[in-house]
């Protein structure tokens, strides 16, 4: 395998974030719009303060689908303590992590604040790309 880029390298830099304050159903409306797992929600200076995930999303849309409930604001429904990697990350690392855990992509950060956003098909691109068959074994 040749030497592993890092998760800098490998994120989408195009981020659609979330704000604490949005409304959570139209917070859900831009998820499957944009056919995302989850978003990043940020303050009013762009300090990461939790993710809005598909998880979360199903008992929001249960209650005002099936149940006519209101929905509320972001900060109500998502999830304040978010797993992050750094910028620098080598994509193994981080495929580790997703191999072992729930999570479809990540925030990544760099000095403390929101860079990007990496997930399995980033990371599996990457490793997809670097892998070098042996053609000379049978």
């Amino acid at each position: 395998m040749k030497a592993s880029k890092t998760a800098k390298q490998a994120m989408s830099r195009a981020l659609v974030t979330l704000t604490p304050e949005m409304d959570v159903l139209e917070a859900l409306r831009i998820l499957v719009e944009q056919r995302l797992s989850g978003a990043p929600v940020v303050d009013q200076i762009g300090n990461l303060i939790g993710m809005l995930t598909e998880r979360d999303c199903m008992r929001i849309a249960l209650g005002a689908g099936y149940h006519s409930e209101d929905g509320g604001r972001v900060e109500n429904f998502m999830t304040p303590s978010v797993v992050t990697v750094d910028a620098n990350t080598p994509i193994t690392e981080v495929a580790e992590l997703f191999a072992t855990s729930h999570f479809r992509r990540l925030p990544v950060m760099e000095q403390g604040r929101l860079m990007g956003i990496i997930s399995r098909r980033d990371v599996l691109k990457q490793l997809e790309a670097a892998w070098q068959p042996d053609r000379h074994r049978i």
